[in-house]
């Protein structure tokens, strides 16, 4: 990376020094609605075939600067795009006439050039500037999850994670989001934190998915699908915008806690100096009180069913941390510690706080450069294998592009720093083992506070303790307890922030400094060979690793990990745009792995103007992320081992080790036979060959091949009709395996096993090894989406959607398989009118989703079951012209229902807000 951008920066000098040839001559006009003549406020006016271009303001006026003669293409979602053209320097006139434009939008995604909705090669929805300012949700990310095809996980207030056709998780590594091309992932993460470090409201342009695998045009991560989040132009989008937006939610939660104010506030500012210089500043912040996660439900795997609940003495509750520390204590039967409730523990006062400026320059109207940063902090929590408080985490970027009509060289940098996040549920169990004092009163050490715990309730309970009731599971726990700190006092307070400052398996806190630096470019050969369109690309990436040995091995160590992929896409229309096909594929190389090669082939039949029937081949594959190659963390009787060859070298994990299964069994009757007076050497002798040598494989990439039918059309000018159908096989899942190691070989060089290893896996030479690897099991889905967008009268619009997914396990081993967690139906309806009088418009939103069970690793894999449930979405907004404002009332969940969306996660009840949206001022 280092080594390219003092080149970049040369060139960019070059170009900042050279001068224009041509002049330019200033444009300028105003829009109106061809019927009523009112100003048209909003619509982008471009120079055909440049960078140039402008938006009208609320007197539907604009003014840019081009060389002439030249071409405006002016468009406006709801009216028909015109082009005109303007010989030298004059003031026009423009009246657009209102049409059904947008059932026929322009994407840019779907082959990574502009192209119509209705022939693009694979399924793509779009969310545009009206759509977003229009949602009925309490942003236009939590609006996402009316789009068919895409679900939606409530973590937090502030974090949400979205997916595409199943194997849904909380942390998506399988999904990618990118905003103005820069990849929105916390680097040591390995996941993008929905939007809680994404752009705000106020200047997003617009909005597109991808459904399904799209590694042929984007790489690794995109394996199910991708999000691209475009901002605001401050050449066109200028002037002083902000919003200010107040709420309430937690109304009858059951908590008795009360009603919590959530507010958010926005400001944007851009200008554009002579057509050639523009900046654009966004600060943004967020507060509120954070969903509660507070189910209680008895999950302990060790007791039956039936008899679990509040009364059992060994119960493991949900969102209760530290009652995971269980013995089975002789004669008295399974018991766990006293836990904390979540609320006492975790940050439920989240916040986000975003920032953002951008400078662009045009060279020539051709010709523009960008540099762009962003400063992002923010609070949330995050369900994993625990629940995990994201706080104050930090997250930076900054991006230098070159941009033509036909290329871009982009360069970026993401840095993260997280210094105070912690982990829940390890929090809670370490504030249990600061307190625990012994039989004669004594404060014991933290290490051996569960045992003397254990000790206390086993004497109480068995009566060995004046004035403990004998046999009493709720007296011996009492006592037990004795000298617990309890929340709220200054004593629980003090253990809780040390212990968040303690990192290791001593404390619960979490330190994350990684980041990483990626170039990427593209040329669009199209304009020079004429007769069909090609389109090469490549990107490097370089991640730099930092968790100061707390969770990979890099302590005072450089760990890093390069990645490098090119790219090229072809394609062709025939018989006057009758059929059109695309070829694209795409090699990506990690320093870790085999390159991977991921084709893509498409047709696009189009019999008439608005009928387009597409048929697509797709592959897509997932490298594992910085985490399943490079985690190194040692917790005592196990060390969770990162498959990456040399996360692993010197430990002979991989190598020289024997399945957990067989050591069990080859433990088990050793053990027997022991017991029968066998000497130790001929016990061993007699159980050896039950042990199986492991053959695990070192970790690779993912893979998928997907097919795909589908039909767009518009019916009577008025109906827009979107149906596919798709396929997708999927192989190589990336899982975990628990082996043991011997010192010695495991296999002497008959083949038969060694026992001089298998004594040693008797005792204290054994290590458990939990390693990433993959399983070779093959399993499918298959599913269909459909959706119709109607255009009614007097500025009506009905959408309805529905997506039907499911799930083929095949002979595949469900452990080696990860969790589907996808819903196999789901519907959305909206309808509105932004125009139902002249100021006043309204838009509802409703959506459902049927029953599941949800697999995850902060239940161990056990599921439990969401529910069926429905969201109902509605805002109504008013527009005062002479203030530029429009006041927005509304509410997510409006009927209040708390709903659960991945277990273990909180329950998500209703938002209501009301907004002041003040845009173009100043302009």
């Amino acid at each position: 990376m280092k080594k390219h951008l003092p080149l970049l920066c040369i060139l960019l000098c070059v170009f900042f020094l050279q001068n224009a040839l041509a002049q330019s001559t200033k444009i300028s006009g105003n829009i109106f609605d061809s019927e009523s003549q009112k100003p048209i406020s909003g619509a982008s006016i471009k120079v055909k075939g440049k960078n140039t271009g402008a938006i009208s303001n609320a007197d539907g006026y604009f003014e840019l600067k081009s060389n002439t003669p030249a071409t405006l293409v002016i468009s406006l979602i709801g009216y028909a795009t015109q082009e005109t053209e303007v010989a030298s320097s004059e003031s026009l006139r423009i009246n657009l006439v209102q049409s059904i434009e947008e059932l026929n939008q322009v994407v840019i995604t779907a082959s990574r050039m502009e192209e119509s909705i209705l022939r693009s090669p694979v399924s793509i929805e779009k969310m545009d500037s009206r759509a977003v300012q229009q949602t009925p949700s309490a942003n236009y990310f939590d609006g996402l999850v009316n789009m068919k095809s895409l679900d939606m996980v409530t973590s937090s207030l502030t974090y949400k994670q979205i997916n595409t056709r199943g194997f849904n998780s909380t942390g998506n590594s399988r999904f990618l989001q990118l905003v103005d091309g820069v990849d929105n992932q916390p680097s040591g993460l390995g996941f993008a934190m929905g939007n809680l470090f994404g752009p705000h409201d106020i200047d997003v342009e617009s909005v597109e998915l991808i459904p399904g695998a799209a590694s042929a045009l984007y790489g690794p991560i995109a394996f199910n699908g991708m999000l691209n989040t475009r901002t605001k132009n401050p050449f066109e989008y200028q002037g002083l915008s902000a919003q200010t937006k107040f709420g309430v939610n937690h109304i009858g939660d059951g908590t008795g806690l009360g009603a919590k104010p959530m507010y958010d506030l926005a400001i944007r500012y851009a200008q554009a100096f002579n057509n050639k210089f523009a900046f654009k500043i966004n600060v943004s912040y967020l507060r509120g009180t954070d969903w509660y996660a507070n189910d209680y439900t008895d999950i302990d795997p060790n007791t039956p069913e039936a008899n679990r609940g509040p009364n059992n003495p060994g119960k493991n509750q949900l969102n209760i941390y530290g009652d995971e520390v269980a013995q089975t204590l002789p004669n008295i039967g399974r018991v766990s510690r006293t836990g904390y409730e979540e609320k006492d523990l975790a940050t439920y006062g989240v916040y986000s706080f975003k920032s953002s400026a951008a400078l662009h320059y045009r060279i020539t109207d051709k010709l523009e450069v960008i540099y762009q940063a962003n400063f992002n902090q923010g609070t949330a929590q995050y369900t994993g294998s625990n629940r995990f408080v994201i706080n104050d985490f930090k997250f930076m970027q900054h991006k230098l592009e070159l941009k033509g009509s036909n290329f871009y060289v982009r360069a970026y940098t993401n840095n993260e720093y997280s210094t105070n996040s912690y982990n829940t549920r390890a929090l809670g169990q370490q504030i249990n083992r600061t307190w625990v004092k012994d039989l004669a009163g004594n404060t014991v050490t933290p290490d051996k506070a569960d045992a003397t715990w254990f000790e206390r309730y086993a004497a109480a309970y068995n009566g060995a303790v004046t004035g403990v009731t004998l046999k009493d599971p709720n007296s011996a726990r009492a006592f037990a307890d004795q000298g617990m700190i309890m929340p709220g006092t200054s004593e629980f307070n003090a253990a809780k922030d040390r212990l968040i400052q303690t990192r290791g398996l001593s404390g619960a806190g979490i330190l994350s400094e990684c980041s990483l630096r990626h170039l990427e470019g593209m040329y669009d050969f199209s304009s020079a060979l004429k007769f069909v369109n090609l389109q090469v690309g490549g990107n490097y990436r370089k991640y730099y690793l930092n968790t100061g040995g707390t969770l990979f091995d890099d302590k005072d160590k450089n760990l890093t990990n390069s990645e490098y992929g090119v790219f090229a896409q072809l394609s062709k229309s025939f018989w006057k745009d009758v059929l059109k096909l695309t070829l694209s594929g795409r090699y990506d190389k990690n320093e870790n792995f085999d390159g991977r090669f991921t084709p893509r082939a498409s047709a696009v039949f189009s019999p008439t103007e608005n009928h387009h029937f597409r048929v697509s081949y797709q592959t897509g594959f997932r490298n594992p992320t910085i985490g399943d190659q490079y985690i190194k963390l040692n917790v005592g009787p196990i060390i969770i081992l990162g498959g990456a060859p040399v996360n692993s070298a010197g430990l002979n994990a991989y190598e020289n080790s024997v399945t957990i299964n067989s050591f069990s069994q080859f433990a088990s009757a050793f053990g027997a036979d022991m017991q029968k007076g066998t000497p130790f050497p001929q016990a061993v002798a007699n159980n050896k060959d039950k042990l199986v040598k492991s053959n695990v494989p070192y970790i690779k990439s993912e893979k998928v091949k997907s097919y795909e039918i589908g039909y767009k059309g518009l019916i009577a000018k008025k109906l827009l009709f979107d149906i596919n159908y798709y396929y997708s096989q999927y192989t190589d899942f990336m899982i975990n395996t628990v082996v043991a190691r011997a010192n010695s070989p495991i296999l002497l060089a008959d083949g038969s096993v060694n026992p001089a290893a298998a004594a040693e896996l008797l005792g204290a030479d054994r290590q458990l090894f939990q390693l990433y690897t993959n399983a070779a099991d093959k399993v499918s889905i298959q599913g269909v989406s459909a959706g119709l967008t109607y255009s009614l009268p007097k500025n009506y619009k009905l959408g309805v959607n529905a997506t039907f997914i499911e799930f083929n396990l095949k002979n595949a081993d469900p452990n080696n398989i990860p969790a589907f967690n996808t819903p196999k139906t789901k519907t959305n309806v909206t309808f509105g009118n932004a125009k139902l009088t002249e100021n006043f418009g309204f838009n509802v939103a409703w959506h459902w989703q049927s029953a599941f069970d949800w697999y995850g690793t902060f239940t161990e894999m056990r599921p439990g079951r969401v529910k069926a449930y429905n969201l109902l979405d509605a805002q109504v907004s008013y527009r005062i012209p002479s203030l530029k404002t429009v006041v927005k009332v509304g509410g997510s969940n409006i009927a209040n229902k708390y709903i659960v969306q991945a277990y273990g996660s909180p329950a998500v009840g209703g938002l209501y807000y009301v907004s002041l949206n003040f845009d173009q001022l100043f302009r």
